[in-house]
């Protein structure tokens, strides 16, 4: 009998696994919240209480011994990616990462040459991938709703947060760029699917060393253009984005892992069509869509090479701004 389950192992008990991931996963048809690690014995206790793992951990490596765990997850800080994943890799675990899946380039290269030699599956947990609203925006653009896509604006912008957060740390690889531009660049290749041949950007900087701002202009070859405008520094939050076509404009005052009714807009032709989608949790649907990965042969919506293309781009982003020269 086919299994019908992924055995999951969580390691790590970040917020984001608390708040969002975790919930998610558990609606998912084909996941068992199997086990639980972290560095935090309290914590680690109260996840396995309030998700039902049946194992809990108090070393990363004590879970990547499990023999029953099938895939792990990994919300840990991004500096932690690369290693972690390249752990599990080498004890046959299938790997969903958080994004950014790591902090250079080189090192998702690296890192997936590693899962394809241990013959696992990898992918990055861009969520909001999978959402309903934007799958069928996507689709929009593929079927030439609004003709050729020629501009993209795309901004999400949050609160500051407090100054312990890993998102305000240099040496956990924080700021805006990383943590919030991801989504703005990655959607971008994906409406225009092709890789920019000129990137222009401008940042601002915190005491720490990471970018509280920056905006992005991308020039593509077909002559398109987009621009990226993320930040840590918004008394709300605000993530939207609009993608003008030659024959139309796609407006999307959409959250990136927004839950529920969602409202979009198409204006054409003089007139505005109102289009609802009801979404579900995206975290539920990655999860799903990556269990089928591993029990059904399919393939992750999510791809290797489109995580390498997504990080070439942050990477030309980070030296337009001078990250990487910022004190630590």
């Amino acid at each position: 009998m086919e299994k019908a389950c992924v055995k999951w192992g969580v390691l790590g008990t970040a917020n984001i696994a608390w708040e969002q991931t975790l919930p998610g996963m558990k609606k998912a048809y084909n996941c068992e919240l199997y086990a639980i690690a972290g560095r935090n014995p309290e914590k680690v206790k109260k996840f396995q209480e309030e998700f039902g793992f049946e194992k809990a951990y108090d070393s990363y490596e004590e879970l990547l011994d499990d023999d029953q765990v099938d895939a792990v997850y990994i919300p840990l800080p991004n500096q932690l990616h690369r290693e972690w994943a390249e752990k599990a890799a080498k004890k046959k675990k299938h790997i969903l990462c958080e994004k950014p899946l790591a902090v250079t380039a080189q090192d998702v290269k690296e890192l997936v040459k590693v899962c394809k030699e241990e013959g696992v599956l990898l992918m990055e947990a861009f969520a909001y991938l999978h959402s309903d609203v934007t799958q069928e925006i996507l689709q929009k653009v593929h079927d030439k709703v609004i003709g050729e896509p020629r501009f993209m604006e795309s901004c999400f912008f949050t609160t500051d947060y407090t100054n312990d957060n890993i998102r305000m740390r240099k040496e956990t690889y924080g700021g805006g760029t990383y943590d919030l531009g991801c989504y703005n660049i990655s959607l971008i290749l994906k409406v225009f699917g092709e890789m920019p041949s000129q990137i222009k950007a401008l940042g601002s900087f915190m005491g720490t060393g990471v970018d509280d701002f920056s905006a992005a202009y991308f020039t593509f070859p077909s002559g398109a253009k987009a621009s990226a405008l993320q930040g840590m520094c918004s008394p709300q939050r605000a993530d939207r984005y609009f993608i003008y076509g030659t024959e139309g404009t796609i407006e999307a005052p959409v959250r990136y892992n927004q839950e529920g009714d969602v409202t979009y807009y198409i204006h054409k032709d003089g007139m505005t069509e109102t289009c609802h989608v009801s979404v579900k949790s995206n975290y539920q649907l990655e999860t799903e869509q990556f269990g089928r990965c591993i029990l059904d042969g399919e393939d992750p919506l999510v791809s290797n090479e489109f995580s390498v293309k997504t990080a070439e781009v942050i990477d030309r982003v980070l030296e337009e701004i001078g990250y990487m020269e910022t004190v630590g």
